[in-house]
């Protein structure tokens, strides 16, 4: 295709509809089409438009409206709009949450912006991004990635102005994307139109479980990000960035980098961005924020070249990272590099068809038809593609009652119609593309590969990599001069270690990378060089000990010596000064003191004890979130998804009603589910982005002491002091969802901005984020373990411990493992909720010194002989148990409180954890995919067969107390704490704001 043709038609697509649009509907005499749109054009085309741009640009717009809009009568016969369907959005401002369907009001703009006003708004903005030299392609890209990014009081509702003022649940700037992406593939008919692109990379799980450390984990995860980085920029250098439509690219830092870095645009444009200037690990280009697949539109004629490039381009790139690893093994250890060294021969054959790529494609051909001249959608050529793929006919989104009153033209008595565009067949395309990429990966070929020499001490899979062929048939305890004991103790590189092709990728990952970066980080005039932390274990254990006695004033011990090590983010910023030199010394000298023997670690620990009031913590906590049925919400099959009828602006929703209700046609048209077209895929990435780069780094480094690993999507893994383990996980669950905190069980955040909420809609420093919505839930395994306890160990029982809570019947639940050092464990599963509220209150109850350090083992044990068919005599037998436990008349008080609360709870959970299991088993309602858990259909599980048995109240009940009880003990010494306000379970009070 030729290039220059391709950037007008796009830049030509962006500038074909003002970001003002709404402000200025129906309010100006020359229209939305003229102003901004008309002195852009004429300023970047002076020479005016080629035919066959207009042509793309005015069927990219019409094919992208298809798509993302719900459909309308046809229009008058002078071409507009008949009157009862304008609706004037100055007059009436409202914002549809897409995910949720709930209409946001806002308050009356007409008197606040003028149309010229908003007009000269946005043709002074985007005319600052427009590249003088005439380069269509930084214009194009600059004009992406800014045309959102407006300043001043106006910012935020730049950002989220809709398209249509009576579809306002997708923005405009989602609008230009959608058809910039199809005028890329619609200019040149030789390209054969748009096609739907999939590509997935792997492996994904064993990759990153194959982990010996905390930095270990995060390289795993971060790398798997940058690969899949490296394949959508394939993508974006050939199509632009808007060709990938899931994820979203813009505000990820990754992509920002790539459009200063290999794209030239002005790097000042960046300055206010966290990736350009801070210092540390806290910058987001550390977060591993892309997931290991994508959907892109692309040309059908270049489908195979690109899926080739992509795979050619991440092999290239793991194998380049992986020899420059190993050359700086070679230097670390003071041998000679030279090609004939047999670990660059290991590196290829380890590396050979790393990483997987797996890729679909499904042409828009097979959704279209010419009519009259006029291309439309039909559904004839998708229906026999997709024969092979379900038993019924027609099937999935054709099956839709959506479909059924579109696809032959939707007529409705009073003679109007509506013929879609092939855009609209956006989600059977979606659907059938989904479908082709289980099959592909399900087809998976196995190259054989000889490893003889002893193999690596990570996995023990492959050959550990070795500079002479001759050290492979060494045994452990004689290694004595490889290249592994000679770099001994740098690059993370453990005493022992012997690590394979992959294995020395991970752990030379951080390294490369900060070397990568820095260049483009905080200005290179400071002479700042970027650091990356790893938090330890031990530190995160002593974390909570450290911050109390620095809130109460106290000095670390002059005597501590040994190594700095990094502290939690929010306690670093806390002891700024010189003291956190020694306080940062106290994980390190507790290890020497150890290595000395038993004697020296107790005088140490004494030491330590009268410093903090108590003895010193040893236990850390692990998060693993995951969002719930992400299959269902990508696809919209999800219960939770809103009407056709609920995107309609609610004024048009009442003209619709009053006109058509004994439509059949439309009755059914409006009460179908809306699809899963480009704007809700838009919408969930961006919820997403909002969750993992913004909320959850906020929410576990600056709300609570922890260390986020990693934030991905709708994944989280976080390292947190096990004082903040399970209010911080009940507050990422209330972002995820855009929540009120209490509803989940979550302290009022007091440290990190996040404001208000409103189902879905949240107030975070000063913006305002479109999340997932209510109904959109997430699960969370936890774990506490001993900060000796072998990594491997404790990451196998936090994805136990997630399974469990994904298996609590209708999830949206957290499961909490407590691994004892001496042997044992204890399990908690429970909803979100008043369950953790309650934990805290109990947590709470038994570190009081009004309360028996024995009472929760007497309860327990005592729970074994007690009745269970009869809930209010436990509740009455419990409450006396409790009240003996306790001293003084308020503790007893408490005590009777906190026991029935607990019965109640108990019992409810059993019965409805009966009921939902009843309903999971015997509800056949729903299709298939309403219960897909995952995005492959092939890995679609019903819940019949995938949920935790009801819990016995009793035994549920024990398991409850004695978890609380050890939490109790174990921080006993933290919960008085003032800093995060953790100890407190009282409901939050949430003023009801909406977006403004």
């Amino acid at each position: 295709m030729n290039n220059d043709l391709l950037w007008q038609a796009k830049l030509a697509a962006r500038l074909h509809d003002p970001p003002e649009k709404a402000l200025i509907l129906m309010r100006t005499r020359e229209g939305h089409e003229g102003g901004t749109v008309r002195v852009l054009l004429d300023e970047v085309f002076p020479q005016g438009l080629s035919p066959e741009v207009e042509r793309a640009v005015k069927q990219a717009d019409h094919w992208a409206s298809a798509a993302d809009r719900m459909a309308f009568p046809k229009r008058d016969v002078d071409g507009r709009y008949p009157a009862w369907q304008q609706v004037r959005f100055a007059e009436n401002p409202v914002l549809i949450h897409p995910l949720t369907g709930q209409a946001h009001p806002l308050q009356q703009l007409a008197d606040d912006v003028a149309a010229a006003q908003a007009q000269a708004l946005g043709t002074d903005h985007l005319r600052a991004y427009v590249d003088q030299g005439g380069d269509l392609r930084k214009t194009a890209l600059a004009l992406w990635r800014f045309g959102p990014e407006l300043e001043g009081d106006l910012s935020e509702l730049w950002k989220l102005l809709p398209a249509d003022s009576r579809v306002p649940d997708h923005t405009i700037h989602d609008h230009l994307d959608l058809a910039s992406a199809f005028a890329a593939c619609l200019v040149d008919p030789a390209q054969g139109g748009p096609a739907l692109l999939a590509v997935s990379l792997g492996p994904v799980q064993d990759f990153i479980a194959a982990a010996r450390s905390v930095s270990d984990l995060w390289a795993g995860s971060h790398l798997l990000s940058h690969l899949s980085w490296c394949a959508m920029r394939v993508v974006c250098e050939a199509l632009g960035p808007e060709a990938v439509i899931f994820p979203r690219l813009r505000g990820v830092p990754a992509v920002d980098l790539w459009l200063v870095r290999d794209q030239g645009l002005k790097a000042e444009w960046f300055d206010h961005f966290d990736w350009r200037k801070r210092a540390t690990d806290a910058n987001p280009l550390f977060a591993a924020a892309l997931p290991n697949r994508f959907t892109a539109i692309v040309p059908a004629a270049q489908v195979e070249a690109l899926a080739q490039a992509i795979t050619d381009a991440v092999r290239k790139q793991a194998r380049e990272l992986t020899e420059e690893a190993f050359r700086r093994l070679l230097e670390a250890a003071g041998i000679e590099d030279t090609p004939s060294l047999y670990g660059y021969e290991q590196i290829k054959r380890q590396l050979e068809g790393f990483p997987e790529v797996h890729w679909a494609a499904v042409p828009w051909s097979l959704a279209q038809a010419e009519e009259e001249g006029k291309i439309v959608a039909s559904d004839q050529g998708l229906a026999e593609a997709m024969q092979p793929f379900f038993a019924s006919k027609p099937s999935g989104f054709l099956a839709s009652p959506t479909w059924q009153a579109l696809g032959r033209g939707f007529k409705l008595e009073e003679g109007l119609f509506y013929r879609p565009y092939p855009g609209a067949l956006y989600p059977a395309l979606h659907e059938l593309l989904e479908r082709l990429l289980a099959a592909a990966k399900a087809a998976r070929p196995f190259a054989r590969r000889d490893e003889a020499g002893w193999r690596d001490s990570l996995t023990g899979e492959a050959e550990w990599i070795a500079s002479d062929a001759a050290q492979l048939a060494l045994p452990p305890g004689q290694r004595q001069d490889t290249l592994w004991t000679r770099a001994a103790g740098k690059f993370g590189i453990r005493a022992g270690e012997h690590l394979s092709a992959l294995g020395l990728l991970k752990r030379l990952w951080p390294t490369l990378f900060v070397e990568e970066i820095s260049r483009w980080v905080v200005n290179p005039t400071d002479n700042i060089n970027v650091r990356r932390y790893v938090v330890s274990t031990h530190t995160m254990a002593l974390a909570a000990s450290i911050e109390k006695a620095v809130d109460e004033g106290k000095t670390p011990l002059d005597e501590v010596e040994g190594e700095r090590v990094a502290l939690p983010r929010k306690l670093a910023n806390k002891v700024r000064g010189p003291d956190i030199e020694q306080w940062a010394r106290l994980p390190d000298w507790l290890d020497r003191c150890a290595e000395q023997g038993d004697e020296a670690l107790a005088a140490a620990r004494k030491r330590l004890e009268a410093l903090f009031g108590s003895r010193p913590e040893t236990y850390y906590g692990l998060l693993l979130m995951d969002g719930d049925s992400m299959g269902a919400w990508l696809s919209a099959s999800s219960p939770h998804t809103p009407a056709v009828l609920e995107s309609f602006h609610p004024q048009l929703r009442d003209r619709l009603k009053a006109r058509f209700d004994g439509d059949p046609n439309f009755v059914r048209y409006a009460d179908s589910r809306r699809a899963p077209n480009p704007a809700w895929h838009m919408a969930i990435s961006q919820a997403l982005n909002h969750f993992a780069l913004e909320l959850a780094p906020a929410i576990v480094e600056r709300e609570f002491l922890g260390k986020l690993i990693y934030a991905g999507g709708d994944d989280v893994l976080a390292m947190l002091s096990t004082r903040d383990l399970l209010p911080a996980a009940a507050l990422l669950r209330a972002a995820y969802s855009g929540d009120e905190p209490g509803k989940q069980g979550a302290p009022d955040p007091q440290v990190c901005k996040l404001k208000r909420s409103n189902n879905g809609w949240v107030g975070f420093d000063g913006r305002v984020l479109r999340l997932m919505g209510e109904k959109a839930t997430t699960s969370a395994g936890l774990v506490i373990a001993h900060h000796q306890a072998p990594l491997g160990a404790v990451m196998r029982a936090l994805r136990d411990a997630e399974k469990r809570a994904k298996r609590w019947p209708g999830k949206n639940a957290w499961s909490l493992a407590i691994l004892k050092r001496g042997g044992g464990a204890l399990f908690v599963t429970a909803p979100w909720g008043e369950p953790l509220q309650l934990f805290e209150e109990l947590r709470a109850f038994l570190a009081s010194e009004n309360v028996s350090r024995r009472a929760a083992y007497h309860v327990s044990e005592w729970l074994h002989d007690v009745p269970a068919d009869n809930p209010e005599l436990v509740a009455q037998l419990l409450g006396y148990q409790m009240k003996r436990q306790a001293d003084g008349e308020a503790a007893k008080q408490e005590a009777q409180l906190l026991a029935q609360r607990l019965v109640r709870l108990a019992y409810s959970l059993a019965t409805r954890s009966e009921s939902k299991s009843a309903q999971a088993s015997g509800d056949e309602s729903e299709p298939a995919q309403t219960r897909c858990e995952g995005l492959n259909p092939s890995e679609a599980k019903s819940n019949k067969n995938d949920s935790e048995r009801p819990p016995k109240p009793l035994e549920w009940l024990s398991d409850f107390m004695m978890a609380a009880e050890f939490l109790a003990r174990e921080t006993r010494h933290a919960l008085t704490s003032s800093s995060t306000g953790a100890a407190s379970a009282a409901p939050v009070q949430s003023t009801t704001e909406v977006p403004a």
